[in-house]
Protein backbone atom coordinates (compact mmCIF):
# COMPACT_ATOMS: atom_id res chain seq x y z
CA UNK A 1 0.00 0.00 0.00
CA UNK A 2 1.07 3.73 -0.46
CA UNK A 3 2.64 5.82 2.28
CA UNK A 4 -0.03 7.91 1.41
CA UNK A 5 -2.19 5.43 3.15
CA UNK A 6 -0.56 5.56 6.03
CA UNK A 7 -0.23 9.60 6.28
CA UNK A 8 -3.97 9.45 5.40
CA UNK A 9 -5.06 7.48 8.44
CA UNK A 10 -3.10 9.67 10.73
CA UNK A 11 -4.90 13.03 9.32
CA UNK A 12 -8.04 11.58 9.21
CA UNK A 13 -7.73 10.09 13.14
CA UNK A 14 -6.44 14.37 13.80
CA UNK A 15 -9.70 15.12 11.95
CA UNK A 16 -12.22 13.01 14.29
CA UNK A 17 -10.53 11.39 16.53
CA UNK A 18 -12.96 8.62 18.24
CA UNK A 19 -16.01 9.48 16.13
CA UNK A 20 -15.15 7.89 13.30
CA UNK A 21 -14.40 4.26 12.47
CA UNK A 22 -13.32 3.94 8.59
CA UNK A 23 -11.30 1.37 6.70
CA UNK A 24 -12.07 -2.71 6.40
CA UNK A 25 -14.65 -3.95 8.92
CA UNK A 26 -15.32 -0.49 10.39
CA UNK A 27 -19.28 -1.49 10.40
CA UNK A 28 -18.58 -3.79 13.21
CA UNK A 29 -18.43 -0.16 15.42
CA UNK A 30 -21.67 1.41 14.36
CA UNK A 31 -23.62 0.03 17.11
CA UNK A 32 -21.02 0.76 20.28
CA UNK A 33 -20.92 4.63 18.35
CA UNK A 34 -24.42 4.21 18.33
CA UNK A 35 -25.33 3.54 21.78
CA UNK A 36 -23.48 6.78 23.27
CA UNK A 37 -26.09 8.87 21.20
CA UNK A 38 -29.19 7.06 22.49
CA UNK A 39 -30.99 3.70 22.56
CA UNK A 40 -33.44 4.27 19.70
CA UNK A 41 -32.92 4.48 15.99
CA UNK A 42 -34.81 5.06 12.99
CA UNK A 43 -32.52 3.66 10.29
CA UNK A 44 -32.84 5.61 6.83
CA UNK A 45 -31.49 4.06 3.65
CA UNK A 46 -32.14 2.93 -0.16
CA UNK A 47 -34.48 0.39 1.02
CA UNK A 48 -35.57 -0.59 -2.43
CA UNK A 49 -32.36 -2.00 -3.80
CA UNK A 50 -31.74 -5.55 -3.21
CA UNK A 51 -27.91 -4.86 -2.41
CA UNK A 52 -28.90 -2.99 0.19
CA UNK A 53 -30.38 -5.79 1.89
CA UNK A 54 -27.24 -7.71 3.87
CA UNK A 55 -26.06 -4.55 5.05
CA UNK A 56 -29.36 -3.76 6.35
CA UNK A 57 -29.85 -7.00 8.10
CA UNK A 58 -25.89 -6.37 9.55
CA UNK A 59 -26.93 -3.32 10.49
CA UNK A 60 -29.56 -3.98 12.62
CA UNK A 61 -27.80 -7.07 14.14
CA UNK A 62 -24.85 -4.52 15.23
CA UNK A 63 -27.43 -2.70 17.01
CA UNK A 64 -29.25 -5.17 18.39
CA UNK A 65 -26.02 -6.04 20.00
CA UNK A 66 -25.21 -2.61 21.36
CA UNK A 67 -28.81 -2.67 22.99
CA UNK A 68 -30.06 0.37 20.19
CA UNK A 69 -33.71 -0.52 18.92
CA UNK A 70 -34.15 0.06 15.56
CA UNK A 71 -37.84 1.52 16.07
CA UNK A 72 -38.40 2.94 12.29
CA UNK A 73 -36.80 1.89 8.81
CA UNK A 74 -37.60 4.70 6.15
CA UNK A 75 -36.44 5.10 2.47
CA UNK A 76 -33.38 7.10 2.24
CA UNK A 77 -32.82 10.07 -0.36
CA UNK A 78 -32.66 10.19 -3.64
CA UNK A 79 -29.90 11.44 -6.19
CA UNK A 80 -29.35 15.29 -5.80
CA UNK A 81 -31.28 14.97 -2.27
CA UNK A 82 -34.69 16.42 -3.86
CA UNK A 83 -36.24 18.72 -1.20
CA UNK A 84 -39.33 17.00 -0.71
CA UNK A 85 -37.47 13.83 0.36
CA UNK A 86 -36.51 16.00 3.18
CA UNK A 87 -39.89 16.55 4.03
CA UNK A 88 -41.04 12.90 3.57
CA UNK A 89 -38.07 11.90 6.11
CA UNK A 90 -39.16 14.44 8.42
CA UNK A 91 -42.86 13.21 8.53
CA UNK A 92 -41.56 9.75 9.53
CA UNK A 93 -39.25 10.80 12.43
CA UNK A 94 -42.10 12.81 13.83
CA UNK A 95 -43.83 9.63 14.03
CA UNK A 96 -41.06 7.54 15.35
CA UNK A 97 -39.47 9.80 17.42
CA UNK A 98 -36.04 7.89 17.93
CA UNK A 99 -33.04 9.33 20.00
CA UNK A 100 -31.54 9.80 16.52
CA UNK A 101 -31.70 8.39 12.85
CA UNK A 102 -29.15 5.98 11.38
CA UNK A 103 -27.82 7.38 7.43
CA UNK A 104 -27.06 4.27 6.30
CA UNK A 105 -26.03 6.19 2.56
CA UNK A 106 -24.32 7.71 -0.40
CA UNK A 107 -23.57 11.30 -0.15
CA UNK A 108 -27.34 12.54 -1.28
CA UNK A 109 -29.09 10.28 1.31
CA UNK A 110 -27.06 11.46 4.48
CA UNK A 111 -27.49 14.92 2.88
CA UNK A 112 -31.49 14.37 3.22
CA UNK A 113 -31.05 12.75 6.49
CA UNK A 114 -29.01 15.54 7.88
CA UNK A 115 -31.78 18.67 6.29
CA UNK A 116 -34.75 16.42 7.52
CA UNK A 117 -33.21 16.20 11.13
CA UNK A 118 -32.66 19.98 10.91
CA UNK A 119 -36.40 20.20 10.38
CA UNK A 120 -37.80 17.69 12.61
CA UNK A 121 -35.84 19.86 15.68
CA UNK A 122 -36.40 23.40 14.41
CA UNK A 123 -39.71 22.88 11.88
CA UNK A 124 -41.78 24.51 14.67
CA UNK A 125 -40.44 27.71 14.39
CA UNK A 126 -39.39 27.80 10.43
CA UNK A 127 -41.24 24.87 8.46
CA UNK A 128 -39.97 25.44 5.28
CA UNK A 129 -35.91 24.16 4.50
CA UNK A 130 -35.23 27.51 2.46
CA UNK A 131 -34.91 29.25 5.88
CA UNK A 132 -31.64 27.21 6.22
CA UNK A 133 -29.91 28.00 2.96
CA UNK A 134 -26.71 29.76 3.27
CA UNK A 135 -24.40 29.76 6.19
CA UNK A 136 -24.91 29.85 9.77
CA UNK A 137 -28.94 29.68 10.15
CA UNK A 138 -29.27 26.33 12.28
CA UNK A 139 -26.09 27.43 14.92
CA UNK A 140 -28.13 30.30 15.67
CA UNK A 141 -31.47 28.59 15.96
CA UNK A 142 -29.55 26.45 18.81
CA UNK A 143 -28.76 29.52 20.36
CA UNK A 144 -31.82 31.35 20.40
CA UNK A 145 -33.92 28.10 21.76
CA UNK A 146 -31.29 25.59 23.18
CA UNK A 147 -32.02 23.25 21.11
CA UNK A 148 -29.62 20.82 19.46
CA UNK A 149 -30.26 19.16 16.13
CA UNK A 150 -31.54 15.70 16.20
CA UNK A 151 -27.82 13.89 15.70
CA UNK A 152 -27.46 11.64 12.73
CA UNK A 153 -25.07 9.08 12.69
CA UNK A 154 -24.29 8.75 9.29
CA UNK A 155 -22.80 5.01 8.20
CA UNK A 156 -21.06 6.08 4.43
CA UNK A 157 -21.67 3.43 1.75
CA UNK A 158 -20.28 5.25 -1.16
CA UNK A 159 -16.78 6.97 -1.88
CA UNK A 160 -18.28 10.66 -2.60
CA UNK A 161 -18.94 13.48 -1.24
CA UNK A 162 -17.84 12.88 2.95
CA UNK A 163 -21.24 14.19 3.74
CA UNK A 164 -21.05 11.71 6.81
CA UNK A 165 -17.91 13.86 8.12
CA UNK A 166 -18.97 17.76 6.98
CA UNK A 167 -20.99 20.60 8.23
CA UNK A 168 -22.65 20.74 4.45
CA UNK A 169 -25.96 19.42 2.94
CA UNK A 170 -26.96 20.16 -0.58
CA UNK A 171 -30.95 19.91 -1.55
CA UNK A 172 -31.83 20.23 -5.34
CA UNK A 173 -35.52 21.92 -5.70
CA UNK A 174 -36.15 19.41 -9.11
CA UNK A 175 -39.14 21.68 -10.26
CA UNK A 176 -35.69 24.75 -11.24
CA UNK A 177 -33.18 22.11 -11.83
CA UNK A 178 -31.08 23.93 -8.96
CA UNK A 179 -29.71 22.77 -6.02
CA UNK A 180 -28.82 24.86 -2.60
CA UNK A 181 -26.69 24.49 0.12
CA UNK A 182 -27.06 24.23 4.26
CA UNK A 183 -23.30 25.08 5.52
CA UNK A 184 -23.44 25.18 9.61
CA UNK A 185 -21.19 23.35 11.96
CA UNK A 186 -24.24 22.15 13.93
CA UNK A 187 -25.36 19.58 11.64
CA UNK A 188 -21.87 17.60 11.65
CA UNK A 189 -22.64 14.02 12.03
CA UNK A 190 -21.46 13.39 15.69
CA UNK A 191 -20.91 10.02 14.89
CA UNK A 192 -19.39 8.43 11.55
CA UNK A 193 -19.15 5.30 9.83
CA UNK A 194 -17.27 4.07 6.83
CA UNK A 195 -16.66 0.58 5.80
CA UNK A 196 -14.79 1.17 2.68
CA UNK A 197 -15.37 -2.54 1.86
CA UNK A 198 -19.00 -1.54 1.17
CA UNK A 199 -17.91 0.79 -1.84
CA UNK A 200 -17.37 -3.08 -3.69
CA UNK A 201 -21.64 -3.23 -3.81
CA UNK A 202 -21.65 0.14 -5.60
CA UNK A 203 -21.49 0.16 -9.40
CA UNK A 204 -18.08 1.78 -10.55
CA UNK A 205 -19.94 4.43 -12.56
CA UNK A 206 -20.87 6.09 -8.71
CA UNK A 207 -17.28 5.46 -7.50
CA UNK A 208 -15.85 7.58 -10.92
CA UNK A 209 -18.65 10.17 -9.91
CA UNK A 210 -17.55 10.42 -6.30
CA UNK A 211 -14.00 10.21 -7.15
CA UNK A 212 -14.13 13.25 -8.97
CA UNK A 213 -16.14 14.88 -6.53
CA UNK A 214 -13.46 14.38 -3.76
CA UNK A 215 -11.04 15.80 -6.43
CA UNK A 216 -12.42 18.55 -6.55
CA UNK A 217 -12.74 19.31 -2.51
CA UNK A 218 -9.36 18.78 -2.57
CA UNK A 219 -8.20 20.70 -5.51
CA UNK A 220 -11.07 23.89 -4.74
CA UNK A 221 -10.12 24.33 -1.04
CA UNK A 222 -6.24 23.91 -2.07
CA UNK A 223 -6.17 27.02 -4.90
CA UNK A 224 -8.52 28.92 -2.76
CA UNK A 225 -6.77 28.10 0.84
CA UNK A 226 -6.01 31.37 3.00
CA UNK A 227 -2.44 31.19 3.16
CA UNK A 228 -1.78 31.37 7.38
CA UNK A 229 -4.10 27.69 6.74
CA UNK A 230 -1.81 26.55 3.75
CA UNK A 231 0.31 24.10 5.76
CA UNK A 232 -2.26 21.70 6.77
CA UNK A 233 -4.65 22.15 3.89
CA UNK A 234 -1.53 21.45 1.44
CA UNK A 235 -1.01 18.54 3.36
CA UNK A 236 -4.17 17.22 3.61
CA UNK A 237 -5.40 17.75 -0.41
CA UNK A 238 -2.24 16.57 -2.15
CA UNK A 239 -2.62 13.37 -0.54
CA UNK A 240 -6.13 13.05 -0.90
CA UNK A 241 -6.01 13.78 -4.72
CA UNK A 242 -2.82 11.36 -5.21
CA UNK A 243 -4.86 8.56 -3.74
CA UNK A 244 -7.83 9.32 -5.91
CA UNK A 245 -6.15 9.02 -9.15
CA UNK A 246 -3.94 6.27 -7.82
CA UNK A 247 -6.88 4.29 -6.93
CA UNK A 248 -8.52 4.72 -10.45
CA UNK A 249 -5.60 3.59 -11.97
CA UNK A 250 -5.85 0.38 -9.66
CA UNK A 251 -9.13 -0.69 -10.48
CA UNK A 252 -9.38 0.01 -14.08
CA UNK A 253 -8.23 -3.83 -14.56
CA UNK A 254 -10.79 -4.94 -11.71
CA UNK A 255 -13.27 -2.86 -10.56
CA UNK A 256 -13.78 -4.73 -7.14
CA UNK A 257 -10.27 -4.46 -6.50
CA UNK A 258 -10.41 -3.66 -2.65
CA UNK A 259 -6.92 -1.90 -2.14
CA UNK A 260 -7.86 0.51 -5.15
CA UNK A 261 -11.20 1.19 -3.66
CA UNK A 262 -9.96 2.21 0.11
CA UNK A 263 -7.60 4.70 -2.24
CA UNK A 264 -10.59 5.97 -3.25
CA UNK A 265 -12.27 6.27 -0.23
CA UNK A 266 -10.13 7.53 1.93
CA UNK A 267 -9.00 9.99 -0.61
CA UNK A 268 -12.27 11.40 -0.87
CA UNK A 269 -12.24 11.77 3.23
CA UNK A 270 -9.70 13.45 3.11
CA UNK A 271 -11.83 15.79 0.57
CA UNK A 272 -14.16 15.91 3.67
CA UNK A 273 -11.66 17.05 5.79
CA UNK A 274 -10.48 19.30 3.53
CA UNK A 275 -13.65 21.73 3.12
CA UNK A 276 -14.21 21.27 6.65
CA UNK A 277 -10.67 23.24 6.58
CA UNK A 278 -11.92 25.70 3.55
CA UNK A 279 -13.97 25.68 0.84
CA UNK A 280 -15.19 25.30 -2.56
CA UNK A 281 -15.37 27.67 -5.22
CA UNK A 282 -16.23 27.90 -8.67
CA UNK A 283 -16.71 24.07 -10.08
CA UNK A 284 -19.07 23.44 -7.08
CA UNK A 285 -20.79 26.52 -7.36
CA UNK A 286 -21.63 26.05 -11.05
CA UNK A 287 -22.58 22.35 -10.91
CA UNK A 288 -25.57 23.52 -8.63
CA UNK A 289 -27.07 24.71 -11.93
CA UNK A 290 -26.38 21.68 -13.24
CA UNK A 291 -28.56 18.72 -12.14
CA UNK A 292 -30.57 18.13 -15.14
CA UNK A 293 -27.72 17.19 -17.11
CA UNK A 294 -24.99 15.48 -15.05
CA UNK A 295 -23.83 14.22 -11.50
CA UNK A 296 -22.61 16.68 -9.32
CA UNK A 297 -19.14 14.69 -10.00
CA UNK A 298 -18.95 14.74 -13.68
CA UNK A 299 -19.97 18.33 -13.45
CA UNK A 300 -17.29 19.40 -11.31
CA UNK A 301 -14.53 17.11 -13.35
CA UNK A 302 -15.36 19.51 -16.37
CA UNK A 303 -15.12 22.42 -15.09
CA UNK A 304 -12.50 21.97 -12.91
CA UNK A 305 -9.52 22.30 -15.22
CA UNK A 306 -10.85 25.58 -16.75
CA UNK A 307 -10.99 27.06 -13.63
CA UNK A 308 -7.44 25.90 -12.77
CA UNK A 309 -6.70 28.00 -15.63
CA UNK A 310 -8.60 30.73 -14.39
CA UNK A 311 -6.82 30.76 -11.28
CA UNK A 312 -3.46 29.73 -12.03
CA UNK A 313 -1.77 33.28 -12.49
CA UNK A 314 -2.95 33.79 -8.46
CA UNK A 315 -1.79 30.66 -7.20
CA UNK A 316 1.09 29.53 -9.67
CA UNK A 317 2.27 27.47 -7.01
CA UNK A 318 -0.08 25.36 -6.11
CA UNK A 319 -1.50 24.69 -9.29
CA UNK A 320 2.55 23.50 -10.04
CA UNK A 321 2.23 21.06 -7.10
CA UNK A 322 -0.88 19.73 -8.53
CA UNK A 323 0.18 19.30 -11.87
CA UNK A 324 3.15 17.59 -10.59
CA UNK A 325 0.66 15.02 -9.44
CA UNK A 326 -1.20 14.34 -12.57
CA UNK A 327 2.28 14.35 -14.38
CA UNK A 328 3.86 11.52 -11.61
CA UNK A 329 0.53 9.39 -13.34
CA UNK A 330 1.77 9.80 -16.92
CA UNK A 331 -1.24 12.61 -17.42
CA UNK A 332 1.43 15.61 -18.17
CA UNK A 333 4.63 15.45 -20.07
CA UNK A 334 6.00 18.96 -19.89
CA UNK A 335 8.77 20.13 -17.52
CA UNK A 336 5.93 21.94 -14.98
CA UNK A 337 8.89 24.24 -13.62
CA UNK A 338 9.97 26.24 -16.82
CA UNK A 339 6.15 27.13 -17.21
CA UNK A 340 4.28 30.11 -15.18
CA UNK A 341 1.07 31.73 -15.08
CA UNK A 342 -1.92 31.01 -17.27
CA UNK A 343 0.29 29.25 -19.32
CA UNK A 344 1.23 26.89 -16.52
CA UNK A 345 -2.39 26.45 -16.18
CA UNK A 346 -3.15 25.38 -19.60
CA UNK A 347 -0.72 22.55 -19.61
CA UNK A 348 -2.49 21.42 -16.02
CA UNK A 349 -5.66 21.69 -17.11
CA UNK A 350 -4.85 19.84 -20.38
CA UNK A 351 -3.19 16.93 -18.46
CA UNK A 352 -6.85 16.91 -15.96
CA UNK A 353 -8.56 16.68 -19.45
CA UNK A 354 -6.36 13.78 -20.28
CA UNK A 355 -7.14 11.88 -16.70
CA UNK A 356 -10.80 12.34 -17.35
CA UNK A 357 -10.87 11.04 -20.88
CA UNK A 358 -8.94 7.82 -19.32
CA UNK A 359 -12.02 7.38 -17.30
CA UNK A 360 -14.50 8.08 -19.75
CA UNK A 361 -15.47 11.51 -18.21
CA UNK A 362 -16.32 14.24 -21.13
CA UNK A 363 -13.86 17.17 -20.73
CA UNK A 364 -16.32 20.18 -21.96
CA UNK A 365 -20.21 21.00 -21.71
CA UNK A 366 -21.11 20.59 -25.10
CA UNK A 367 -20.47 16.87 -25.08
CA UNK A 368 -22.81 16.76 -22.08
CA UNK A 369 -26.68 14.79 -23.44
CA UNK A 370 -29.02 16.57 -23.71
CA UNK A 371 -27.73 19.94 -22.76
CA UNK A 372 -28.44 23.37 -24.63
CA UNK A 373 -25.95 26.50 -23.99
CA UNK A 374 -28.81 28.38 -22.57
CA UNK A 375 -28.37 26.39 -19.37
CA UNK A 376 -24.72 28.88 -19.02
CA UNK A 377 -27.31 31.74 -18.58
CA UNK A 378 -28.86 30.21 -15.86
CA UNK A 379 -25.69 29.05 -14.48
CA UNK A 380 -24.59 32.80 -14.22
CA UNK A 381 -27.79 34.10 -13.06
CA UNK A 382 -27.94 31.34 -10.19
CA UNK A 383 -24.09 32.10 -9.26
CA UNK A 384 -25.35 35.66 -8.32
CA UNK A 385 -27.59 34.34 -5.71
CA UNK A 386 -26.34 36.12 -2.08
CA UNK A 387 -27.05 31.95 -0.45
CA UNK A 388 -24.08 31.14 -2.90
CA UNK A 389 -22.22 34.37 -2.27
CA UNK A 390 -19.52 31.98 -0.20
CA UNK A 391 -18.38 29.92 -3.14
CA UNK A 392 -17.59 33.29 -4.93
CA UNK A 393 -15.71 34.69 -2.02
CA UNK A 394 -13.77 31.16 -1.63
CA UNK A 395 -12.19 31.83 -5.02
CA UNK A 396 -7.90 32.38 -5.35
CA UNK A 397 -9.53 35.27 -7.48
CA UNK A 398 -12.67 36.57 -5.17
CA UNK A 399 -15.57 37.57 -7.59
CA UNK A 400 -18.44 39.78 -6.96
CA UNK A 401 -21.91 39.61 -8.60
CA UNK A 402 -21.17 42.61 -10.67
CA UNK A 403 -17.86 40.53 -12.07
CA UNK A 404 -19.85 37.12 -13.19
CA UNK A 405 -20.62 38.01 -15.84
CA UNK A 406 -17.51 38.79 -17.67
CA UNK A 407 -15.14 36.45 -15.83
CA UNK A 408 -17.38 33.54 -14.77
CA UNK A 409 -18.68 33.58 -18.41
CA UNK A 410 -15.40 33.21 -19.84
CA UNK A 411 -14.72 30.04 -17.89
CA UNK A 412 -18.23 28.82 -18.81
CA UNK A 413 -17.58 29.58 -22.18
CA UNK A 414 -14.61 27.47 -22.55
CA UNK A 415 -16.16 24.66 -20.53
CA UNK A 416 -18.64 24.94 -23.13
CA UNK A 417 -16.55 23.89 -26.53
CA UNK A 418 -13.28 22.87 -24.66
CA UNK A 419 -11.56 26.36 -25.59
CA UNK A 420 -8.95 27.03 -22.70
CA UNK A 421 -8.25 30.72 -24.75
CA UNK A 422 -11.40 31.71 -24.16
CA UNK A 423 -10.70 32.13 -20.67
CA UNK A 424 -10.33 35.81 -19.20
CA UNK A 425 -7.01 35.90 -17.04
Amino acid sequence: MSTYMGLARELLTEFKNNNYAFGSGALNELGPMAKELGKTALVAGPMAESWFQPILETVKSELEASGVKVIGIAKGGRPNAPREDVYRLEAQILHSNPDMVIAVDSGSGIDVCKAAAILTTFGDIHPEIDHYFGAGQVSKLCKETGRSVLPVLACMTAASSAAHLTKYSNITDPANGQKKLIIDDAMVPPKAVFDYDLTASQPQSLTLDGGLDGISHCMEVYLGAKEENLTKIEEVCLCGIDLIISGFAEMADDEKNLEAREKIAIGTDLGGYAIMLGGTNGPHLNSFSLVKYLTHGRACAILLPYYTVFFSPAVEDRVRKTGSVYKKFGFIDEDLGLLSGSELGKVVAKGMMAFNESIGFPTRLSEVNGIEKSALTKTLQAAQDPQLESKLQNMPIPLKADSVEKLMGSVLNAAWDGDLSKIIV
